[in-house]
């Protein structure tokens, strides 16, 4: 990839991730890609995240013009060698919170750069996590008022369960948000000279 001023375009749904993108004071346009999110099984840990991103870029390169740059990105929880994906209901956020008490986890966070030609840029950042004793009180609670279901592991540091719960934290916070900002801003800077 050439460096250039170009277009930015941030493939994501995720309000997290348009919030911080927002938050670099540069111009972007958002889009939402549907894209295959599966993987092959043998895959771990930052592996997972790296093959979605790129899946998601590859799923929108068609619609690229020639100054686009698009940036798409996937996160997940890893927990003794198993990813913990979006709950698929709240019974199963309640779960997911329960076997993160008392542990440590890393949160995988994939970022994917890519130009009209097909070039991927992409690259994984990793936090590590832990959270104090989660009582099934503090479980219900966060998982009736914050309904984390769209969030890798069930739940989202900046959100009442973070305060309440995490105990330390090795590693960008805004990763486990799901969008290592710091590490984007300083790729974007050779396309913004």
């Amino acid at each position: 990839m050439k460096p250039l001023k170009p277009n930015i375009i941030l493939g994501s749904q995720s309000p997290r991730r348009r919030e911080l993108m927002a938050g670099l004071d540069i111009p972007f346009s958002c889009v939402t890609i549907d894209a295959d999110e599966s993987y092959p099984a043998d895959l771990k840990a930052g592996d997972i995240p790296m093959y979605i991103s790129r899946a998601k870029a590859r799923a929108y390169l068609d619609e690229l013009q020639d100054n686009d740059l698009l940036i798409t990105s996937d996160t997940i929880v890893w927990l003794h060698g198993e990813m913990l994906g979006k709950p698929q209901d709240e019974a199963e956020a309640k779960a997911m919170l329960a076997r993160l008490s008392e542990q440590t986890h890393e949160v995988y966070t994939a970022v994917c750069f890519a130009d009209k030609n097909g070039e991927l840029e992409t690259w994984v950042d990793c936090t590590k996590v832990t959270f104090n004793t989660l009582s099934e009180e503090d479980i219900d609670y966060y998982v009736s008022k914050y309904r984390p279901l769209d969030k890798a592991g069930a739940y989202g540091v900046q959100e009442w369960i973070g305060y309440v719960g995490v105990t330390r934290m090795e590693g960008s916070y805004f990763n486990v948000m799901g969008f290592p900002i710091c590490h984007v801003y300083e790729r974007l800077k050779k396309y913004l000279r």
